[in-house]
């Protein structure tokens, strides 16, 4: 079972109708044990760092999350579900993340506008089952005001390019994460959903 974290942000209901059109069951909810024994785990989010790190720690969440990826289990962070996994954000000074990827969170660079919000290019950096079938400058929709900076190169899974441009998705391991939502992203974004729920079925 795919099991979708529920910690109150976040537009989940789309995020579990991307994974119905691929013919994949996934659950919505904010239980530990449930977390715990799914076989793959996503984590939505929109909102700010440090609320949505309390709320996953009020709810025994932030720890069933970690115990899942430490048990090699498939993960996949979407927006802030991208930058909850690291060990800090410049938005919540003092608050510590997941810190399931080495590395931290900051504001995007001033220049293009910010938030950036719309339509825009990924770079494919490496290799990865994730992404097959998705062409290298395929376009997905952004929102979002932060970053994140992987503190080793070869975590970093998606580049692109806004101002001095940005890591847009990083893969560690059974970790992945990208900080465009692919289901806001027409069909290209479902497929990624579809190549999630692929891995998981194959483990």
């Amino acid at each position: 079972m795919l099991y979708i974290v529920d910690y109150g942000s976040g537009n989940l209901r789309s995020v579990q109708k991307a994974f119905e059109y691929v013919e994949a069951r996934a659950e919505i909810g904010s239980d530990p044990e449930e977390v715990r024994a799914a076989a793959g785990v996503v984590l939505p989010g929109v909102g700010a760092f440090g609320p949505a790190m309390a709320a996953l720690r009020s709810r025994g969440l932030a720890e069933a999350l970690c115990d899942r990826v430490a048990a090699g289990v498939p993960f996949l962070g979407v927006c802030l579900g991208l930058q909850l996994l690291f060990e800090a954000s410049e938005e919540s000074p003092g608050v510590a993340g997941l810190g399931l990827v080495p590395g931290e969170v900051r504001k995007l660079p001033a220049g293009p506008k910010v938030p950036h919000m719309g339509w825009n290019q990924i770079e494919i950096c490496k290799e990865s089952s994730l992404l097959a079938g998705i062409p290298d400058g395929a376009a997905f929709y952004f929102v979002h005001s932060y970053v994140v900076l992987p503190r080793s190169p070869a975590d970093v899974l998606t580049f692109t390019e806004y101002g001095k441009g940005f890591v847009s998705g990083v893969e560690r391991d059974n970790v992945a994460a990208f900080q465009f939502h692919p289901e806001k992203s027409s069909h290209l974004g479902v497929e990624i959903y579809r190549n999630f729920a692929r891995k998981v079925k194959q483990q």
